[in-house]
C-alpha cells in the first residue's frame, strides 16, 4: 500500500511513520514545525534590501501673496456654516 503525502493526511488519519498512532499526536506538530521554518526561510531570502531608488527633488513651497477675493477661508471643510439655524414651525 502506498504511503499517502503529507497533503492527503487528515489530523486522524493514521501517521505515515508506521507507528499506529493519530497523525495529530504522532507527527502533526513536527511537519508544521518544519513548515513554518521553510517558510520563514523563503520570507528572509524573499526581503532582502532592494537597492534605494533616487531621491527626487521636494515639491517647491507654495505661494503665500494674499489673495483677498477669495474671501476667508474655513479651514474644517463643511463643519460649520455661518447661516443663523431657522427657528419657528413648519
Amino acid at each position: 500500500m502506498a504511503q499517502p503525502t503529507q497533503h492527503d493526511l487528515g489530523r486522524n488519519d493514521p501517521c505515515h511513520c508506521g507507528s499506529g498512532k493519530k497523525y495529530k499526536q504522532c507527527h502533526l506538530a513536527k511537519d508544521e514545525a518544519a513548515e513554518r521554518a521553510a517558510r520563514e526561510k523563503v520570507a528572509e531570502a524573499a526581503a532582502t534590501p532592494e537597492p534605494e531608488a533616487p531621491r527626487t527633488a521636494p515639491p517647491p513651497p507654495k505661494h503665500s501673496t494674499r489673495q483677498p477675493w477669495k474671501g476667508q477661508q474655513n479651514t474644517r471643510g463643511f463643519g460649520k456654516l455661518n447661516i443663523p439655524r431657522r427657528s419657528g414651525g413648519s
